[in-house]
């Protein structure tokens, strides 16, 4: 459908599917590029910057996007999906890497402290539906999340019913 209306946008399909004719599909649907799973998150960056022609970094891309964030004794750095504690003295620092969902969770939370980022937005973004299975696959990644902020007990992210979830930090 995008390729009737607009020949310029770059497509690139990003699918399970591998078998040679799936491929050869694609590309005669009109993508630009077909990536199969599973994939390196390097060897997708590089691809969407090959499509754009433009040798950039995301983060420069953006200037006034936030990739670092201070969260009580922690730094969470979005880019790298890197959670940081740094404990009082700064002598002992704890780095915990987080999942790619794990990461785009405490971002949107992160860039809404302390106000409710509402569910079926983070569904809808991530997961593309919000059905209940993926509602509650959310839920898992909340808890998740709950557990690796633990070190700082001034950290919380509350359930706000029926509407979503809210990171409290001071």
């Amino acid at each position: 459908r995008i390729r009737q209306t607009d020949k310029q946008t770059p497509v690139l399909f990003l699918t399970a599917r591998s078998t040679i004719n799936d491929v050869v599909e694609g590309f005669e649907l009109g993508a630009n590029d077909y990536l199969k799973k599973p994939f390196g998150m390097q060897e997708l960056i590089i691809r969407i910057k090959a499509l754009v022609g433009k040798a950039f970094s995301f983060t420069e891309e953006n200037p006034k996007e936030t990739t670092v964030f201070e969260i009580g004794d922690y730094r969470f750095n979005s880019v790298i999906n890197d959670l940081l504690l740094q404990a009082a003295p700064r002598l002992h620092l704890t780095e915990v890497e987080l999942s790619h969902r794990e990461s785009e969770i405490l971002k949107r939370l992160c860039e809404n402290r302390n106000q409710v980022v509402n569910t079926q937005n983070v569904l809808l973004d991530l997961w593309g539906d919000d059905s209940f299975f993926n509602s509650r696959s959310l839920h898992v990644f909340i808890t998740k999340l709950r557990h690796k902020l633990a070190g700082d007990e001034r950290i919380r992210i509350v359930n706000v019913r029926g509407i979503g979830y809210k990171l409290i930090a001071n």
